[in-house]
């Protein structure tokens, strides 16, 4: 269940394939617990900026920007500027709950004999996935940058994820899904 989402997009006069009679303005986010997307509707008086933080859970008092949820969306079914805008908002996500990244990297699993949840990340292949798992032998990591300094293969652990919840975002097919909910 998400309570907090971020705004990709906001279209103060509605949607532009809608007829001129029924438009209403809506704003399209991504959640941030588990980057689902969603087309929310926003009150009259609310200023919405892209990046935004809005609440968006079940306590109606505490929604100050947004009426109501009107649905979930396809990655296909947003704009174009939300589409852009999604790889931004996710590094933003995943540079503030650095825990629970790093967190993934101490607690990833094999999938199957042959296959591991950290080969899953762009970029990352058996050799750096061998280097991780010996490291962490030796304790947990306890940030990106500690990540980064014991593994020297691995530069940006953080854009690593980031990259891999842009691709479960856009592509509904992906077999395994690490951080974004079905």
């Amino acid at each position: 269940m998400e309570d907090h989402a971020r705004i990709l997009d906001h279209l103060p006069q509605g949607h532009p394939d809608q007829s001129k009679f029924r438009r209403e303005p809506l704003s399209y986010a991504l959640g941030e617990d588990e980057f689902k997307l969603f087309e929310l509707v926003p009150r009259d008086d609310a200023s919405l900026t892209i990046g935004q933080k809005v609440y968006i859970g079940k306590e109606v008092e505490r929604r100050l920007e947004i009426l109501h949820v009107k649905r979930r969306v396809a990655f296909e079914e947003l704009t174009t500027a939300a589409q852009s805008e999604i790889p931004y908002v996710v590094q933003e996500i995943v540079k503030e709950k650095e825990a629970k990244f790093v967190g993934f990297y101490n607690n990833a699993q094999a999938i199957t004999t042959r296959f591991h949840m950290l080969e899953l990340l762009p970029g990352l292949g058996k050799k750096t996935m061998w280097a991780v798992l010996e490291e962490r032998k030796k304790g947990p990591f306890a940030t990106f940058a500690d990540l980064g300094t014991r593994v020297s293969a691995v530069h940006h652990p953080e854009k690593l994820i980031a990259k891999r919840i842009e691709m479960e975002i856009s592509d509904p097919t992906q077999k395994y899904r690490l951080f974004v909910a079905r």
